[in-house]
C-alpha cells in the first residue's frame, strides 16, 4: 500500500489536525501530513502543526464569507500542485469550494461532519439536532462537493443524544466518534486505491 501524502485545511483550534497528524505518526494511517492550510492567520490549528513540525500556509486572500474569494482558491491551488497530496482532508474548514476549484483538484476531498447527512448541514449541526427533538445523531466522512455538506458518503456513525443534552456537551461526546470515523475513512480509501 502506497503511503499517503495528506493536505489538511482548517480553520479553527485543530483537534482533527492533531488526530490526523498523530495517526500518521502512530501507524493508523500509512502516510503523512505534508501540510496544514488555514483561512485565518490565527487559527489554533496552524499552531498545533506547526508544534508538531509540520509545514503550515495562510491563504492571505481569505477574506470573510462562506466561500473562498476566487484568488485565495487560486492559492491554495497553487499549494496543492505543489505539495502534490494524495487527499485533501477538511479538519473544521469553514469554508465552501466553488466547483471550479474542485475539478482542478484530482485528488478526494474530505469533510468530517458532526451530524448523520443529510439531516442538520452546515454550521451548529448539534444545536440543530437537539432544537429538532431528534434522539439519534452521529458523525458522516464524505467526499466534498461544491454544496453544504452535500458530498457522496464515504462512512457514517450514529450516537444516542441524551435526555437534556446541550449542543457544548453533545459536541464533546461526538469528537472521539469524529477523531475514530475520520481516521477508518481515510484508511477505507487508501485500501480501495492502493
Amino acid at each position: 500500500m502506497k503511503p499517503l501524502r495528506l493536505l489538511l485545511l482548517a480553520s479553527g483550534r485543530g483537534s482533527h489536525v492533531v488526530n490526523l497528524i498523530e495517526a500518521t505518526r502512530d501507524g493508523r494511517i500509512l502516510g503523512e501530513v505534508v501540510r496544514v492550510v488555514s483561512d485565518r492567520p490565527k487559527a489554533p490549528a496552524l499552531t498545533a502543526a506547526s508544534e508538531r513540525g509540520v509545514p503550515t500556509a495562510i491563504l492571505v486572500a481569505a477574506g470573510d464569507g462562506a466561500r473562498l474569494p476566487p484568488d485565495a482558491e487560486a492559492q491554495l491551488l497553487e499549494i496543492v500542485r505543489r505539495d502534490r497530496p494524495d487527499l485533501v482532508a477538511l479538519c473544521g474548514f469553514l469554508r465552501l469550494l466553488r466547483g471550479s476549484f474542485l475539478s482542478q483538484v484530482a485528488v478526494p476531498i474530505l469533510n468530517v461532519h458532526p451530524s448523520l447527512l443529510p439531516r442538520f448541514r452546515g454550521l451548529d449541526a448539534q444545536r440543530q439536532a437537539i432544537e429538532a427533538g431528534a434522539t439519534v445523531t452521529g458523525a458522516t466522512v464524505h467526499y466534498v462537493d461544491a454544496g453544504l455538506d452535500t458530498g457522496a458518503i464515504v462512512m457514517q456513525e450514529s450516537l444516542e443524544i441524551p435526555a437534556g443534552a446541550t449542543p457544548e456537551g453533545l459536541a464533546d461526546r461526538l469528537l472521539p466518534l469524529e477523531h475514530r470515523l475520520y481516521v477508518e475513512a481515510i484508511r477505507r480509501i487508501q485500501k480501495e486505491n492502493p
